[in-house]
């Protein structure tokens, strides 16, 4: 009878998945903003990798999931922290909090993540994906503020809320790749937040 393995190598095997998977990203999205995402091949990541193309494969299904998970983890984040905003916050403010979590990790980490949102913004289909991921971030942020403010779902608001938000997400993800001796992210965000914030609010001065 074979022993069920127990819970630490459960997670020993889960935190070797989490290298390998982590090693491939870095690696492919490093080829990708020196090469070009149309140049570089599978077989390129996993030899850069020190694996071979079938365990590159395990992790994804293509060049094009790297690329999507690095937008699911953007937004994961903005999703978390949404939630996790106290209940009573103005939208303006809990939204600016929430986008603002990729956009300081971007600011932070600048020389790695500029070249990707430049990659991303610049190569047709990785845009679409990224517009993609968006209106699905759209959808799940409207739900949450409905849930936030009580409403019902076919209501204007969560969803105009929600999509003015991630307007400005893309619109300062867009500025700054173009400009990033300028202003940085966080600076960006906060400025249109500032022009966006008497619309986001109008619904709840009535309170």
């Amino acid at each position: 009878m074979t022993t069920p393995p127990g819970p630490r190598a459960s997670t020993l095997a889960q935190r070797k998945r989490q290298l390998v998977s982590t090693e491939l990203t870095e690696t492919a999205l490093q080829l990708f903003a020196h090469k070009g995402f149309e140049a570089v091949t599978v077989d390129e990541i996993a030899t850069a990798a020190g694996v071979s193309k079938r365990t590159f494969f395990r992790y994804f299904a293509s060049k094009e999931d790297v690329v999507v998970q690095f937008l699911a983890g953007m937004g994961a984040d903005i999703r978390a922290e949404l939630a996790a905003r106290p209940a009573g916050e103005r939208p303006s403010v809990a939204l600016l909090r929430a986008v603002s979590v990729p956009l300081a990790a971007c600011g932070e980490e600048s020389d790695r993540t500029l070249p990707v949102v430049r990659l991303i913004l610049r190569t047709p289909a990785l845009l679409a994906r990224f517009l993609e991921h968006e209106a699905g971030w759209r959808e799940e942020l409207a739900g949450e503020l409905a849930a936030r403010l009580g409403t019902g779902p076919a209501e204007l608001y969560p969803a105009l809320a929600a999509g003015m938000a991630l307007t400005a997400f893309e619109t300062v993800l867009c500025r700054w790749s173009e400009d990033p001796a300028g202003p940085g992210p966080l600076d960006l965000i906060e400025r249109a937040f500032a022009l966006l914030a008497p619309a986001l609010d109008a619904d709840v001065t009535r309170e």
